[in-house]
């Protein structure tokens, strides 16, 4: 899977939110959450067709009208995108990204017991 830019990656963030969408329907979204001003038409086609290029999104024409959909999951992204970034900075071990977030103080150890305890039951419901 190719990695995605910042830019391209917050636009793949809103199309995973808004599901199915036009160009237009990500700029009014953009505009929304910031409060700011839309952003260029042109911008946001161009890294839509990026997203098209690259394989993380594909369109259905009405007309003159491209509604843009994704064909890679958030979950799948997130989860090749973590186990990159694990054998990137951690050695491949999720071990070392904990024991990394404990040390900075981002997770405590209850924090840490729940997030086992809930895995653990998760586990066992699939048994």
């Amino acid at each position: 899977m190719k990695r995605l830019t910042k830019a391209e990656e917050d636009i793949m963030q809103i199309i995973w939110q808004l599901d199915r969408c036009t160009v237009s329907d990500v700029r009014d979204y953009i505009q929304k959450e910031t409060g700011g001003e839309k952003p260029p038409h042109s911008t946001i086609s161009t890294i839509v067709r990026i997203l098209e290029e690259k394989g993380f999104v594909d369109h259905k024409a009405y007309g003159r009208t491209y509604e843009y959909f994704s064909t890679v999951s958030k979950a799948d992204y997130s989860r090749r995108t973590l186990k990159k970034f694990v054998t990137d900075y951690f050695e491949g071990s999720m071990n070392e990204l904990v024991s990394f977030l404990v040390k900075e103080e981002k997770i405590d150890m209850e924090e840490l017991n729940k997030i086992l305890r809930d895995s653990e039951s998760k586990t066992n419901d699939h048994d």
